[in-house]
């Protein structure tokens, strides 16, 4: 990660307390709005969000980011999904998200309930709160299906990844060697698995499915993104976890 870290005001947005931007490569640009992760491919002028952070971030987000052109979603939870409604109304950039979380997205279902692992609850209360139950309701104006590939980053193919919720997808940049993970994989102190899932053993089964992609840079979720070789670390993070059992 280059020397880009910058700090900005708390006036930026309503709700917003903070924002950091981070540098992970020159088309690519790193937000953390108030802790939440948004990040940002530039094609020249055009500027697209992969996720959106917590409600209320838009105008932070708008204010550092010109040109939004579309909103690509990784998952429908309320920290990736939150600002996508008023980011939408204000740039009319479509937003574009896994075929099976869509309903959850556009308000006309319930997300499923995380099947917790023992450990993992304390934390979720903890990381949570503060944070409302469900994001703002938006159109999804393109429903994306495993092998679409999006006009970004030379070509931008989404992998169906469920497990964390049913419509989790991946975003890969094979030209630029570069992976959206969403929240399938952490780098929270280490590389692993992530956490809060819905279905365990689908979600190893997806992280085993990226680590056999050839990644350079791999930007997550949740921890700093990992700048040069991230396809030997998630490779030897997978292979700790049995498909079967996780």
């Amino acid at each position: 990660m280059s020397s880009g870290r910058r700090c900005l005001a708390s006036e930026l947005g309503h709700k917003v307390t903070s924002m950091e931007s981070l540098t992970v490569t020159p088309n690519l640009t790193m937000l953390r709005v108030n802790g939440w992760q948004v990040y940002v491919w530039r094609d020249g002028d055009s500027a697209t969000l992969i996720d959106t952070g917590a409600p209320g971030s838009g105008p932070a987000i708008e204010s550092v980011v010109p040109g939004i052109d579309r909103i690509v979603l990784t998952h429908g939870h309320v920290d990736h999904v939150g600002s996508a409604a008023e980011l939408r109304q204000s740039t009319g950039a479509p937003v574009m998200a896994g075929a099976g979380d869509a309903a959850v997205i556009r308000g006309e279902a319930d997300m499923p309930p995380i099947v917790f692992e023992d450990w993992e609850t304390p934390i979720y209360e903890r990381v949570t709160a503060g944070l409302p139950r469900t994001a703002p309701a938006v159109p999804v104006d393109r429903e994306l299906n495993d092998g679409d590939v999006l006009d970004f980053g030379g070509g931008a193919r989404v992998l169906a990844i469920p497990g964390h919720t049913e419509g989790s997808i991946a975003v890969y940049l094979p030209a630029n060697g570069i992976l959206f993970t969403g929240d399938s994989i952490a780098n929270v102190g280490t590389v692993m698995l992530g956490t809060f899932n819905q279905d365990r053993a689908r979600s190893v089964a997806s992280f085993q499915r990226l680590a056999a992609l050839d990644v350079e840079t791999a930007c997550f979720g949740h921890g700093d993104p990992i700048i040069s070789a991230a396809g030997d670390k998630i490779r030897t993070a997978a292979a700790a976890y049995d498909v079967d059992h996780g």
